[in-house]
């Protein structure tokens, strides 16, 4: 699938190994080892069918948007938006702690 980033600072969280944009190692590792993941799918099944991303639709003010599991309560917070030319694009909206 092709992305687009909401916040530049992810797109260089995700190719800058030294860069770590203030978040623990671990949670660097697991957006890496996630960006991966959705580079690889070629759709939203392959999302879902990796039980190690918690791939789930979000509900109530974030209707629209989904997360995968980074590391315990970090999620990678994202849209997916269907382009005629493209398929499906994720934009990664954000890293937060959810719970």
């Amino acid at each position: 699938m092709d992305v687009e980033f909401a916040d530049d600072n992810l797109d260089r969280l995700e190719t800058d190994a030294r860069y770590s944009a203030g978040f623990d190692q671990a949670i660097v590792k697991g957006f890496r080892r996630r960006m991966q993941n959705i580079r690889a799918a070629t759709d939203e099944r392959d999302l879902y069918a990796i039980k190690g991303n918690r791939f789930e639709k979000l509900k109530g003010t974030r209707s629209g948007q989904c997360s995968l599991m980074v590391t315990g309560n970090w999620r990678l917070i994202v849209e997916l938006k269907s382009s005629p030319n493209k398929g499906t694009i994720v934009r990664i909206i954000e890293i937060v702690d959810y719970h």
